[in-house]
Formats: C-alpha cells, structure tokens, sequence
C-alpha cells in the first residue's frame, strides 16, 4: 500500500485506487496528481491499495480485496490483512474509490445508498449514473461510511486513466480540498480575456475542477444474473438501458437468457464476471 499525504493536519478527505490489481487506472490518476504537487485547501490522502496484485497484473494475490473487509491483521490472506489496514487508512475520512469495468465505457458512481453525503458530492462529479448497492455491498469498501465509488471507464484503457484523473479533481474540489477556478463572464478565466476554450462544454468545465450541479439517474440492484458454465458468452442489452419482460438480454453457448420481468442491466457484461453476467436493477429517480 502506497500513501501519499497532501497538506497540513489529519486528512478527513480520501482517494483510494488499485484495489484491484488489474486496474491500474486508479494508480495511474493518482500518481499524474500528486506529481502535480497541487495545492490543495483540506489535508487529503491518496492510496495506492494493492500495490502486489498491481505489479502482479492481477485482480488479487489470495482473495478479492473488495469482498474482504473488514479484514483481519492474523490473517494468512495478503487482501484480509490489506483490508484490515487500508480500513484503518480512510477511518474517519470522506473516501472516493476508483474502479475499473469490462460492462461500460462512461464514468460512473455506485454508493451503498445516497445519505447526507453522496446527495452533496454526486451531482458534482462528472457522472450521469449513480447506483445503490442496495445489500450487495457486503465485503466492500462502500461499507465504510462516507465511501463513494467510481467505474472510471473500461479496464486497462487510457481513457479509464484520464477519467480517473478528472474525477479525482472534481471530487477533491466537491468536498472543498482544492480551489475551483473562476470563470468570468465573457468566457475568460480569473477575469481574463476569453480563452481558445470559450464554448467549453459542461464536461470540459468540470475537467477544469469546476464542479456544477446537473441532475443523474440513480438505480438500485435487484438481483444477481447468474452465469452457467460455457465456452463462449453474449450480452444482448446495454447497461442502464431497460429490457423488457421476454427480451433475450444474454447466451452462453447456445443456453438463451430471457428477461421474466422489466429491468435495468447493471454491470453486465459477457467475461467481467465468473459466475454472474452482472446485475438486474431499477430506476429510483433522480438527483438532484
């Protein structure tokens, strides 16, 4: 586990990444940051969490770190005992996870549900999905209190590295640990004279640390799809996107999957998982 700690006093602002070894994004966004020796407003931590499976290019050395906490420090587990020392780590801490997916391409948010917090921060990031675990956060970091994590885009893509980046300035800047910029009316910033970049869109403003209010969809987990055993897999919906009732939504060799009720594919992909194709959720509305 590396750590890095900016500004003065006891961080109550996290940054977590890596906790899965083979996505490297987290670790990526973090380093391009602290590299940046940014000045920041409130004492923030940023965690590189498994440093051995990263090196490895693996999801875990013993078991999956974001099905083991709380942890255990006797354990014989190398992530049991990481679990225990990385909760030590965002005790006490506002704390933004950052994950990487094989189901979807755009940045999301996943909360354990939308409290006090996650209601302040989420229409701040640059996401337009938020999704409650509901109870399947059993084992995961998002039982910490005050957790917010992020898919940041597509597993070991350059893409999922710059969104990381992004996302980490705008949540650093949602919780008041660094400055937004102005932007002054005639398109300049700081009172200056207009930019090339004067007909920025929203997204690109964010990148600039400028977080703005704007409405997402929140979904909530239903129901684990399962997958059986097979040599080749398809997924024939699209996440967040709803089927319907009797629509074919996945195949596993020649085995079709058809929906028996209405739902929303969550994290659904043919390889992202072993034994589930993802998840059957709901829309529960929007924020905010």
């Amino acid at each position: 586990m590396r750590i890095y700690e900016l500004g003065d006093g006891t961080p109550e602002v996290s940054v977590v990444g890596s906790i899965h070894g083979d996505e490297p994004c987290g670790a990526r966004a973090i380093e391009r940051f602290v590299a940046e020796e940014p000045d920041v407003e409130r004492p923030v931590k940023l965690i590189v969490a498994n440093e051995e499976a990263l090196a490895a290019d693996e999801r875990y050395l013993d078991d999956d770190l974001n099905r083991a906490f709380p942890g255990d420090p006797n354990a014989e587990s190398h992530e049991r005992r990481l679990a225990h020392d990385l909760g030590r780590e965002v005790r006490g801490t506002t704390a933004f996870s950052i994950h990487s997916t094989q189901s979807y391409a755009e940045p999301f948010a996943i909360v354990d549900t939308v409290d006090a917090i996650s209601r302040s921060i989420l229409p701040r990031l640059p996401v337009d999905v938020a999704v409650e675990t509901n109870h399947f956060a059993e084992g995961r970091l998002i039982e910490h209190a005050h957790t917010i994590e992020v898919e940041a885009g597509l597993q070991k893509s350059d893409e999922a590295a710059d969104n990381a980046y992004w996302l980490i300035r705008a949540f650093l800047t949602a919780t008041n640990a660094l400055p937004a910029p102005a932007i002054a009316s005639d398109g300049g910033k700081d009172g200056g004279a207009p930019d090339e970049t004067a007909s920025q869109t929203e997204d690109d403003r964010l990148k600039l640390g400028i977080p703005e209010e704007h409405s997402l969809d929140v979904f909530r987990l239903l129901e684990r799809l399962p997958k059986p055993p097979a040599d080749q897999y398809e997924v024939h919906a699209t996440n967040f996107e709803p089927v319907s009732a009797g629509e074919t939504f996945a195949r596993a060799d020649a085995e079709q999957f058809v929906a028996d009720r209405d739902f929303y594919p969550i994290l659904l992909s043919a390889y992202g998982y072993a034994d589930i194709f993802g998840y059957a959720g709901e829309k529960v509305g929007t924020l905010p």
